[in-house]
């Protein structure tokens, strides 16, 4: 299969471009830059030129596929609004470009915009229609029209080495402060995966999906911030200490709302439906190995 990757580059795309290749797929991988471009042609990949906000480049990209894996998303927490609506015009104009035909479009999204109904968000959990991020919605939209669009829903923490996400922002902050703090009593729950394990499922996703299913890339279901608050503190060699809800702003900035959500999710449907079974560390295990903190120590030789 030919597989269209918007996202290609980035820290989870760079994992699904390798799972597909190495599973005898060919890519044809999104790039905005020649180091974005060299960098997919070196992985075996095929190189697309253009953006998420060039909906040009994506409806030819996805009309010259087999099948697209949307993994692309503008993360400007200062500006989400925009960055939310641009990945609605982006998923609308792939799924125009897969219109009557059978090819299959794998949207994402985040485990922390299900509306959980149970102990453990689910993937019959609708999406919550407050949030500002419609790429659920929009998968919905074009599942009823007859395009093959399914939604893999991802957690916060998307783990591994060269992450950038929420955790690594957790530990610059734990080391510009010099304590690892959690809020609260610290029992909220951050449901986590592994990189690898979550570009296996797309895989799955793409290659036995149902339209207008919902998948949840979920191998942790739920480590309680303190946990995690703990971890960062080892790897620091700094103090984890407890902030009140009223001291979230000024400690954490904009992650602090995130990281005070209770958000725990459950993949046993996914499991069940596609046979997938995590085989990669966990999030706490990542955390004490050393990639995680590697940066920090050459800061402090490269100042010494």
């Amino acid at each position: 299969m030919r597989v269209f990757v918007t996202g290609a580059t980035g820290f989870i795309g760079t994992a699904v471009v390798q799972e597909l290749i190495d599973a005898g797929h060919q890519v044809l991988g999104l790039a905005r830059s020649d180091a974005g471009a060299k960098s997919l042609i070196a992985a075996g990949a095929q190189v697309h030129r253009g953006s998420l906000e060039d909906l040009d480049s994506l409806r030819s990209g996805a009309a010259a596929a087999d099948g697209v894996i949307h993994t692309a998303f503008i993360h400007d927490f200062s500006n989400y609004g925009p960055a939310a609506e641009a990945d609605r015009r982006a998923i609308d104009a792939l799924g125009g470009a897969l219109a009557g035909s059978d090819r299959p479009l794998i949207i994402t999204s985040g485990t922390l915009l299900a509306q959980r109904k149970g102990p453990l968000a689910t993937e019959e959990d609708a999406p919550n229609p407050n949030f500002p991020r419609k790429s659920e919605e929009a998968a919905i939209a074009l599942a009823a029209h007859r395009i093959r669009a399914s939604v893999l829903r991802l957690p916060p923490s998307v783990h591994g080495n060269g992450d950038h996400g929420f955790v690594p922002h957790l530990i610059s902050i734990a080391r510009e402060k010099g304590v690892s703090a959690y809020l609260g009593d610290g029992l909220n729950r951050w449901p986590a995966v592994h990189r690898l394990d979550a570009a296996h499922l797309y895989r799955l996703v793409l290659e036995k999906g149902t339209a207008g299913a919902s998948y949840h890339g979920v191998s942790d279901e739920g480590i309680p911030t303190r946990e995690i608050a703990a971890a960062i503190g080892r790897g620091l060699d700094v103090p984890v200490v407890r902030k009140s809800r009223e001291e979230a702003a000024d400690h954490f900035g904009w992650i602090g709302h995130f990281f005070g959500i209770d958000g725990p999710a459950s993949s046993a449907q996914t499991r069940e439906r596609l046979g997938w079974r995590p085989v990669q560390p966990g999030l706490i295990a990542d955390l004490n190995a050393e990639h995680y903190f590697e940066h920090v120590a050459e800061a402090a030789v490269s100042r010494g």
